[in-house]
């Protein structure tokens, strides 16, 4: 049989395999995170007609005479340049710029994938749309995030609690009228919390002296009491104190004296009550930081970020997701935005990476291959043909 019309058919092999995954890249032009494919092609193995001879004394070397015996896919590579963002608004979408993978768990398996199309699930875990478990860190109840260790699944309940926080400092500022008779008092009143978030009140007596004003504290949690005499200069001004009322400390040094101003007031008190998850914000390293009902704004969790020495010895798992394989190398861990790793955008898609129109180039380009090797086998079924009929 002739040699080209294999030829021919290794072409439209090689072309067919072209025309799928260029097919492929257009199907998926809108899929979030998708990563675009190209073929290489590579000559077959050549049959030797006659060798090489070297030169003589007399006589010229000759070249070695070769004919082809076809063409084959050399391989399929993965082009993982960054595509596009879409911003979408919602808080759950994330986006990695630059380089690196989101780490999911389904069961057993670990799968590495740039689609951040994420949600919660009916128990509070942040899941991908086929349900994969997104990987990271997650915070003590401190706030504080031990990153390196083992990866867990990430998990924003919505009983999460932040625990009250005792109060431990206040501050007054304003005006105590000078024109105050001797001993008339004012008072003033500020919300105060317990070490279980329980509210209480701090009270604070100003009385009018010779010298100046009388603080006394009250202290509505322990019922610690205090007391502090403040001097006042002929300007108007009053020295400078802190009053201790148990566990809170009250800085006075703000205050003035001037005539007919009524204007002191309790501010800058610390502490929280407990409260509830509200919300949670991204940060550009990965953290998701809650925000709860009681003002508290607190480190909840880290998402973590996988890379591999080459990308593109990774197994396409389907679900936008990739596999480790033995040539990709090892997956390394990371937190966006350090060395190595791209930072992350919340409320933000990555979108494919398909360039439409070298696609529909390259969709022309296999398609003139495949009929230039199909008319390689009808040349060759036309010579198969004569050499029928020379018996004739």
């Amino acid at each position: 049989m002739l040699r080209s019309l294999y030829s021919g058919i290794s072409g439209l092999r090689a072309h067919q395999t072209m025309l799928d995954a260029t097919g492929n890249n257009i199907s998926n032009v809108n899929t979030t995170g998708f990563k675009s494919s190209s073929v290489q092609f590579q000559d077959t193995l050549s049959q030797l007609t006659q060798g090489a001879t070297g030169p003589a004394a007399n006589q010229g070397g000759s070249n070695p005479a070769q004919v082809g015996l076809g063409v084959q896919v050399a391989g399929i590579s993965t082009n993982f340049a960054q595509g596009s963002s879409q911003n979408t608004g919602r808080s759950t979408d994330m986006m990695i710029s630059g380089d690196g993978f989101f780490i999911t768990r389904s069961g057993g398996t670990t799968s590495l994938t740039r689609a951040g199309a994420f949600d919660f699930d009916a128990n509070g875990r942040l899941v991908s749309p086929d349900g994969g478990l997104v990987q990271g860190w997650m915070a003590g109840a401190n706030g504080q995030l031990a990153t390196g260790g083992e990866l867990s699944d990430i998990t924003l309940p919505n009983n999460l609690i932040a625990p009250g926080t005792a109060t431990g400092k206040a501050s007054v500022g304003g005006n105590l009228p000078k024109d105050t008779a001797v001993g008339e008092s004012l008072v003033r009143d500020a919300q105060i919390f317990a070490a279980d978030g329980s509210e209480h009140t701090l009270t604070l007596t100003f009385t009018r002296t010779a010298s100046g004003w009388s603080v006394a504290g009250k202290n509505g949690a322990s019922g610690a009491t205090a007391t502090q005499n403040l001097t006042e200069d002929a300007s108007g001004n009053l020295s400078d104190a802190v009053l201790r009322v148990g566990a809170v400390a009250v800085d006075l040094g703000s205050l003035t004296s001037f005539a007919e101003l009524n204007t002191a007031s309790i501010s800058g008190v610390d502490g929280n009550k407990a409260g509830t998850l509200e919300g949670f914000t991204l940060g550009a390293d990965g953290t998701l930081t809650g925000s709860f009902s009681n003002g508290a704004q607190q480190v909840v969790a880290q998402i973590a970020i996988g890379n591999v020495t080459n990308p593109a010895g990774l197994e396409k798992a389907g679900g936008s997701s990739y596999t480790l394989t033995g040539n990709s190398g090892t997956l390394q861990l990371g937190t966006a935005g350090s060395p190595g790793f791209g930072k992350l955008a919340g409320g933000m898609l990555e979108m494919s990476n398909v360039d439409l129109s070298q696609e529909f180039t390259n969709l022309i380009v296999a398609q003139r291959g495949f009929q230039a090797n199909a008319r390689i086998i009808t040349t060759s079924d036309e010579l198969l043909q004569e050499l029928s009929n020379l018996k004739r």
